[in-house]
């Protein structure tokens, strides 16, 4: 199991287009082979910035799935966000693996 983990920032004002914009994008990379499940959590530390926090941890079934994602769908699926928030939020990944 792998987990992927992306930290959102969102400016408040669009908060809530975002939200659901992100909703069906998590449900989109959920549905691509070698993904097991996601979680959508939210940040619960006060922004000094106003902007709204978010956590998605997606669970793979390997780190060699997560590798198919970054090469087959990540650019894609990352652009159409930027497309419609570029600006407007920001985003830090990071991959977690079992000890």
């Amino acid at each position: 199991m792998v987990i992927y983990e992306v930290n959102l920032a969102v400016d408040a004002d669009v908060a809530d287009a975002y939200a659901a914009w992100l909703a069906p994008h998590i449900d989109e990379i959920v549905a691509l082979p070698g993904f097991a499940s996601a979680e959508w959590w939210r940040v619960e530390e006060t922004s000094p910035d106003g902007r709204v926090r978010w956590c998605v941890q997606y669970r793979l079934a390997s780190r060699a799935a997560l590798a198919d994602y970054f090469r087959d769908h990540a650019e894609r699926l990352r652009d159409d966000g930027l497309a419609r928030f570029a600006g407007r939020f920001e985003a830090s990944r990071r991959v977690l693996l079992p000890r």
